[in-house]
């Protein structure tokens, strides 16, 4: 039934519904290795980041030797502050950190920040190297005559 409504649309027609419809894959972030020197109370507290469409879909916890109770009032208070904001808000955000795991949410913001600075840094290095390749391709036109 959908091929028949597909086949019945006019081609700009199918062009824009396949825009709207097309998302980018969601970019999953790991900061054990890039914030592996970013300390909480007890040890690293690295962080999985999900960014989808530039924005924090989710954000979870990695492996850590934190004490739990403390570590998960920490990750309660930071995450959420996090969650739907895109890239940009999230690196300026001045993020609070929850009363009595200062240590744990301070590492937590820390290793999101790095890690959504280094997946903001690959994205522009993408940007700027297709954006090198697109103006490459144009010198190497030449207009024909007439």
């Amino acid at each position: 039934m959908a091929v028949a409504a597909m086949a019945a649309m006019s081609p700009s027609a199918m062009a824009k519904t396949s825009k709207k419809s097309a998302t980018s894959a969601p970019q999953v972030i790991y900061t054990g290795e890039i914030a592996k020197k970013v300390i909480g109370y007890n040890g690293t507290t690295p962080v999985n980041i999900t960014v989808k469409n530039g924005r924090i879909t989710a954000i979870t916890a990695g492996d850590n030797k934190e004490t739990p109770a403390y570590f998960n009032k920490a990750k309660d208070k930071v995450f959420k502050q996090y969650i739907g904001k895109s890239v940009d808000e999230a690196l300026k955000l001045d993020a609070d950190v929850a009363t009595g795991a200062t240590y744990s949410s301070e590492a937590l913001i820390k290793n999101i920040k790095m890690g959504l600075q280094q997946a903001k840094g690959s994205s522009s290095k993408k940007a700027d190297k297709a954006k090198a390749k697109s103006k490459g391709k144009a010198k190497g036109k030449k207009r024909m005559s007439r």
